[in-house]
């Protein structure tokens, strides 16, 4: 009875975030589990790991991460959405949970002592997003990764075409000097394709 409680229970959860925030979710379900393994598989499974999720939603990725992160991993979700918020707290006890923008990443793990990161994971909807935005929060995830830390996130096949997935595309390679595509996860609803992103690309100024 408890298995079917929860799932029923986090998609009534995040339909409410969706009503709310049709822009900031993005999405017509929660991440499927094969699409939240292929996005945790970028985290360190042993050592010491501090891994960030971005949008984590009713957590989907949260869980995959759970399953794959030693003890002594410290893992904290940047979540925009209050109830989402309340939720994640709620259902995950030993997650940190930040309530705040993405856009200001670097800021909000300076707070809590965190200067850099060993993987981000990110369930945010960046087709939706206007360029700078998307520009702005890749910026704040090169700026906190780690040398030779990962950043995953993915995209649904169905808006591969849209302007502004293609122009994330192309951002992506901007941003990092690694960019691998992943096999498609037919079996996400809808199915969808992940980023796996390595080397942030430092910029300096032309002046």
């Amino acid at each position: 009875m408890v298995g079917m409680t929860k799932p029923l229970h986090d998609l009534r959860v995040f339909l409410s975030a969706l009503r709310r925030r049709p822009a900031a979710i993005g999405a017509i379900a929660p991440s499927g589990p094969t699409l939240a393994g292929l996005l945790a598989s970028v985290a360190p499974s042993t050592g010491e790991p501090v891994v960030v999720e971005l949008g984590p939603g009713t957590g989907s990725a949260t869980r995959a991460l759970g399953r794959r992160l030693p003890a002594t991993a410290r893992h904290l979700a940047v979540e925009i959405d209050g109830e989402l918020v309340e939720h994640l707290r709620t259902a995950h006890p030993g997650l940190e949970v930040v309530h705040g923008d993405a856009a200001h990443l670097a800021k909000l793990l300076a707070e809590r002592d965190v200067q850099q990161v060993d993987a981000v994971i990110s369930g945010l909807p960046w087709a939706l997003f206007p360029e700078e935005l998307q520009r702005a929060i890749l910026e704040q995830v090169g700026a906190v990764l780690a040398p030779g830390g990962a950043f995953a996130t993915f995209a649904y096949v169905h808006a591969l075409p849209m302007g502004r997935a293609r122009r994330f595309r192309a951002l992506l390679a901007e941003s990092f000097d690694e960019v691998i595509v992943t096999r498609v996860v037919w079996a996400n609803v809808p199915p969808a394709i992940s980023y796996i992103c390595r080397r942030p690309v430092v910029r300096t100024d032309a002046g």
